[in-house]
């Protein structure tokens, strides 16, 4: 039996808050992310999904008190929130990228409107690095194809920083590769007509650098966004005869 399998066949954990942290090859962040959450006596579960990796990620996760779902090998971000979901029961699912270090405590400001019952989800909005990023041409596609595609603004549409009523967390949400899941699930909450809000986090993660390795990762990005713009765009306008 899979390790995914195992994890399905268990009970699922019926708390509160669950946070998923999707990780691969993450040994070098994981440790302070992990630290840092356990200052918040409002989050009972953090499971971190090891995508595959090839270092000591999931072992830095047990050593810090995680639960461990692994999976056989590298999957993507998207399979491996998908897989993460279906091992927890919380009222309230948090996503969060495993590199947000000590900074990851910030977090908490999204649980509060859901909470509250004024939003749906709600999307950490971070500060920008100045002099630190690319050329800034995945941010101004994300941009452009969101508002053609859903006719509305959403400046952080690319965060990985996210809080869900566990309710309207459909799985279908995250069926995207790559890079273009949280383009792709930001659009489908819209078309769904969830309340959606925006939350202010000074949040700060590992910025890709300008190198050739940095470069060519955003390039990934940059086609990954740009062809769930397509497909997407492509079934709006029914340019393939879908329905």
């Amino acid at each position: 039996m899979s390790k995914i399998a195992q994890c399905r066949g268990q009970n699922p954990i019926n708390k509160n808050i669950g946070i998923i942290i999707p990780a691969y090859n993450e040994e070098g962040f994981l440790g302070n992310t992990l630290e840092a959450l356990k200052t918040l006596p409002e989050i009972e579960n953090v499971l971190v999904v090891d995508d595959g990796s090839q270092d000591d990620t999931a072992n830095v996760a047990k050593r810090m008190g995680a639960q461990v779902l692994s999976l056989d090998r590298n999957y993507g971000k998207g399979h491996a929130l998908k897989q993460g979901i279906g091992c927890l029961d919380n009222t309230i699912i948090v996503f969060l990228d495993a590199d947000t270090g000590n900074t990851a405590k910030e977090v908490v400001k999204l649980i509060d409107p859901i909470l509250k019952g004024s939003a749906d989800v709600t999307i950490g909005k971070i500060p920008f690095s100045k002099g630190k990023g690319g050329l800034g041409f995945v941010k101004a596609l994300s941009q452009f194809g969101f508002k053609i595609l859903t006719g509305t603004k959403c400046t952080s549409v690319l965060s990985g920083q996210r809080a869900f009523r566990r309710e309207v967390l459909d799985e279908r949400f995250l069926s995207y590769k790559g890079y273009g899941v949280e383009f792709g699930m930001t659009v489908d909450l819209v078309k769904e007509n969830l309340r959606i809000q925006e939350i202010p986090l000074e949040i700060k993660h590992r910025v890709t650098s300008k190198s050739l390795e940095g470069f060519l990762h955003r390039g990934r990005q940059f086609l990954n966004i740009f062809m769930v713009i397509v497909v997407k765009g492509a079934r709006s306008f029914n340019l393939w005869g879908t329905e």
